[in-house]
């Protein structure tokens, strides 16, 4: 078996029949009564390269990091829950890297979804069609094409599976480093060429460096499929939506990446109600701001009896990019769960980026995103 690698259960709908809402004597029907649905429908699924995807990914970037998202070992088991319910719901879009988890725990999230995969005992169907997109880091040493194919190898080894669905370049080095960046690019190539990798893609690219590694992959048979990038309605700016004009012209699809601000456009935390660690820090400055923004999220997610999380979640959807939102407990994935199977209409789609066009504060960008 091969699995391509690359933040709930069904919803239970009880349905009964008016005439019995008018006559308690009439029963409904037992095939009616529990009738699951899904989260999403097939036809939703949503293409990227040669595979299809949930409309939603989970990322997992908090699994194995202890410093921003306070990881430690004894979660494993309600991350192993955790990932068996997004499978479960229609969930096959995994994100990770081989740079996430810190100071030992490097490269634990990609460890911790092989263990995953292999300990999930649902549907053998859903587990087989799972795509996990992970990312390489440009480290300063992997200065040639063959050393990062050998980063790809250790991926594989790490999760234990035979191909990656959507092998990633991390970030560009043009902005330091711009002579690695050719050898990175043709790593790319070699790991597509020797079918390490279904796909490939790239992070934190701005619009000039997404058009030339376009162009450079493109000349050698090899088709740019995604592109990764922070896209929020905290993250809508100049460099963002150019980016998303550029990809859908180009027929690569964008994968956003904190879709909900690292939290802050969960409706969750204010000024006097800060997480805790370095977030607190980014939370104090941009909080305030928000204002407009999250007063608009909170009127459509009561409008539509939905949690502000879900409605932020849904605008990035009905942009036509892949959510990754992260997460960590049961309640965020049923959460995060509850954006699919809807769609924000298009008055409430002006009316949010208008919100966030008045927020005099947006997220602050990457620094490895380049131009």
């Amino acid at each position: 078996m091969a699995l391509l690698i690359s933040h709930s259960a069904p919803t239970t709908a009880f349905i009964s029949c008016s005439a019995a809402s008018r006559n308690s004597s009439i029963s409904t029907p037992p095939l009616l009564k529990n009738l699951k649905f899904p989260r999403f429908w097939p036809w939703q699924k949503v293409k990227i390269g040669p595979m299809n995807v949930s409309p939603m990914g989970f990322g997992t970037w908090a699994w194995g990091n202890q410093l921003l998202w306070g990881y430690e070992e004894s979660m494993d088991d309600e991350l192993q829950q955790i990932f068996n319910l997004a499978v479960e719901s229609g969930i096959n879009l995994f994100d990770t890297a081989d740079s996430y988890g810190t100071g030992k725990l490097n490269g634990q999230s990609e460890k911790l979804l092989g263990k995953f995969i292999r300990n999930f005992q649902g549907n053998k169907q859903a587990r087989d069609n799972i795509v996990i997109a992970t990312k390489f880091a440009a480290y300063p040493w992997r200065l040639t094409p063959n050393q990062f194919v050998a980063a790809c190898e250790s991926s594989l080894d790490r999760i234990q599976i035979e191909q990656i669905g959507i092998g990633q370049l991390h970030w560009s080095t043009a902005n330091y480093a711009p002579l690695q960046e050719r050898a990175l690019w043709d790593g790319l190539v070699a790991m597509y060429d020797k079918g390490l990798v279904k796909a490939v893609g790239v992070s934190n690219y701005g619009p000039k460096q997404l058009l030339k590694v376009h162009e450079y992959l493109k000349a050698r048979g090899v088709p740019l499929c995604s592109a990764q990038v922070q896209f929020s309605l905290l993250s809508m700016g100049k460099d963002q939506i150019e980016i998303k004009n550029i990809c859908d012209s180009l027929g690569i699809r964008v994968i956003a990446y904190s879709p909900l601000g690292l939290g802050m456009l969960t409706g969750k935390y204010s000024a006097n109600n800060l997480p805790n660690g370095p977030r607190g820090l980014l939370f104090r400055q941009i909080l305030p701001g928000l204002e407009p923004l999250l007063n608009s999220l909170k009127e459509i997610a009561q409008k539509r009896r939905k949690t502000v999380s879900q409605v932020a979640i849904n605008w990035c959807i009905s942009k036509g990019t892949i959510p990754i939102p992260g997460v960590k407990s049961m309640k965020q994935a049923e959460e995060n769960l509850g954006a699919l199977g809807w769609q924000l209409s298009s008055d409430e789609l002006l009316q949010l980026e208008y919100a966030a066009a008045e927020s005099p504060r947006e997220m602050v960008q990457n620094i490895f995103q380049t131009r």
